[in-house]
């Protein structure tokens, strides 16, 4: 099931790991090395090659601290790369989390641009494990791509990718402006 809001910017109900575009964004931990969730099934569906390159990373720069975002091949997913993201772990929302969920997306999409990628679909980040409120993510989520579309040619297309009915009502209402 899927449903278009506009040729940039998309909603699909599915399996981010099967997502043909450009780029898909995990969910990461800040060690970039897997994890649960999102973040264990892109790591076993793009196979060793994501890890690999995760570890390079991580012995140039340590990780990812939260809100930053770094990009590595696709592996064996249909998506030629991956971009990981460290989103906040909800705590109320009183220390910093909305900006620090909003620079997930704003730095995911800069990395989209600085590699011309035409597409990058987004799970919804923070809303599981680290427990940020699915209906307050997707405002910021829709918030950030609207305006970075509105400002920069790449990339061409966003996708939001939810996985469940409940997220797929949640986006629908945030991109209509009912959020």
């Amino acid at each position: 099931m899927s449903a278009s809001t506009s040729p940039r910017l998309q909603l699909v109900q599915g399996d981010i790991t099967r997502q043909s575009v450009a780029a898909i964004v995990n969910a990461a931990n800040s060690s970039l090395l897997g994890g649960g969730g999102v973040d264990g099934a892109i790591h076993r569906a793009g196979g060793p090659a994501i890890l690999e390159e995760c570890r390079q990373i991580r012995a140039r720069q340590g990780g990812c601290q939260t809100g930053e975002a770094v990009i590595t091949t696709g592996g064996r997913l249909p998506a030629a790369h991956v971009i990981h993201t460290v989103g906040p772990v909800w705590n109320g929302g009183h220390k910093g989390e909305p900006e620090l969920l909003a620079s997930c997306y704003r730095n995911s999409l800069r990395l989209a641009q600085e590699n011309q990628l035409a597409s990058v679909a987004f799970p919804g980040i923070g809303t599981g494990i680290y427990g940020y409120p699915k209906k307050e993510a997707a405002a910021i989520a829709v918030r950030e791509a609207r305006q970075w579309l509105a400002s920069h040619e790449w990339p061409q297309t966003v996708v939001f990718v939810v996985f469940e009915d409940e997220s797929q009502r949640i986006y629908e209402a945030a991109l209509a402006g009912h959020e």
